[in-house]
């Protein structure tokens, strides 16, 4: 499996062009996805599908993926028919990344259910059922335990396939991953450090080989945190070498295939520049 590079834009309320430059930044710097958080409780945070299809409108390449999309607030069918829209009308560049969307209450404050325990492990595993359903097309039809479809025509059919990430972190949910889902993409580095990653991705081996899946066909999409070059103590931060040894090494030794670049140090479109034209060639270089 390839290795890909992401870029997080945070959906912050602020100028349109700012947000679109900063797109275009990614995309002209050589990153392949762009990841936008999915938190629609948050007042000063736009709506991350409207978001995506804006920035998906002022760029050419660069795909995209909700980072993850919150299914306590997104029902799957709805949610697989938005990603297929905008796949469709784009030609592709869209991928979907969901996740339970835990929240301390957000959710049911915005109408959603206060799904816990097994019964959002169900929902999870019902609404991925659900999505690759309507994704690949034809009559959806499931009565569930916590997700009731009850048989319509899903269209339109992307023309790529979209694959489905799931955001996890108990085991639970990993097994989910490894049974039903294309790729795992992992909390943030700053609540996962590399350290704590080998006993996750057993639970998704493992998983996946009791589906009679192949595990290396389950997609590890590591979230990092950091800045290139600078100094704040937040996150990962170091010179280019340092970043193409740590991506390496993390390719080598836990497994992941994909990784989003959050910048929370320094100007945001020069973390892009100097990841996207030093740090990924320096990786290509090292593999």
């Amino acid at each position: 499996m390839d290795i890909t590079f992401g870029f997080n834009v945070d959906p912050r309320v602020g100028p349109a062009a700012e947000l679109a430059g900063l797109a275009r930044t990614a995309e002209r710097s050589g990153f392949d996805l762009i990841g936008i958080q999915d938190h629609p409780y948050q007042p000063g945070f736009y709506d991350t599908w409207s978001l995506i299809t804006y920035l998906a409108a002022k760029t050419e390449r660069i795909a995209f993926t909700p980072n993850v999309a919150n299914l306590g607030l997104r029902p799957p069918a709805m949610l697989a028919k938005a990603a297929a829209s905008v796949s469709s009308l784009l030609g592709g560049r869209i991928q979907l990344g969901v996740g339970a969307g835990a929240s301390g209450g957000a959710i049911p404050s915005m109408g959603g259910a206060d799904r816990t325990g097994k019964h959002m492990l169900h929902y999870v595993r019902e609404s991925l059922t659900v999505m690759r359903r309507a994704l690949d097309g034809g009559v959806v039809r499931l009565d569930g335990n916590e997700v009731d479809v009850r048989g319509y025509q899903a269209g339109p059919v992307p023309p790529e396939r979209i694959e489905l990430w799931v955001g996890a972190i108990g085991p639970a949910m990993l097994a989910n991953v490894g049974r039903y889902a294309d790729g795992w993409m992992s909390p943030g580095s700053a609540y996962l450090p590399p350290s704590k990653v080998p006993a996750m991705r057993s639970v998704i081996d493992e998983s996946a080989e009791a589906a009679g899946r192949d595990p290396s066909q389950v997609r590890r999409i590591y979230n990092i945190f950091g800045g290139v070059g600078t100094r704040s103590g937040r996150g990962f931060e170091g010179p280019v070498e340092q970043w193409a040894e740590w991506i390496t090494s993390w390719t080598r030794d836990l497994g992941f295939t994909s990784f989003v670049f959050w910048p929370v140090a320094g100007d945001p479109v020069r973390q892009a520049e100097v990841f996207g034209n030093e740090v990924i060639p320096a990786v290509r270089v090292l593999r």
